[in-house]
């Protein structure tokens, strides 16, 4: 990694789905490193990388951050969501003051929706077998 732990930072661990992320904030100019690569590297979608930024905007500390986070599990749009979370709680960490305006947003919620279990006499969740009249 290009950052090193002797300079302070503020963590939160952020989830979602079954996604983890490991956020660190280190003053800086706003650059995002996930799993030791860039953001546009990481992420395709443009909508995934707003994602990750949206607990700045509400804060106005654009720029004033860098974000290295490490991330595993889910996908991608999963991920995008946990490390979002995690920016928030290390946000919250760095100034105490934001917990309205990122709790109004709901960047502090952890979102509970999880894949439903599969059930016996059923090919999914809900699926059911293909009905045959004869």
């Amino acid at each position: 990694m290009m950052y090193t732990s002797a300079k302070p930072y503020f963590y939160g661990t952020g989830r979602r789905k079954s996604s983890v992320a490991r956020v660190r904030l280190f003053p800086g100019t706003g650059s995002v490193t996930i799993n030791g690569r860039d953001i546009d590297d990481y992420f395709g979608l443009e909508t995934l990388k707003l994602i990750v930024n949206q607990p700045f905007g509400v804060t106005e500390t654009v720029g004033k951050f860098d974000i290295v986070c490490r991330v595993n599990g889910g996908g991608i749009s999963g991920q995008a969501g946990a490390i979002r979370h995690g920016v928030a709680k290390a946000l919250l960490s760095s100034n105490p003051e934001f917990r309205s305006v990122l709790k109004k947003a709901g960047f502090l919620t952890r979102d509970p929706r999880m894949k439903e279990r599969k059930k016996y006499g059923l090919k999914a969740a809900r699926r059911a077998p293909q009905f045959s009249k004869r």
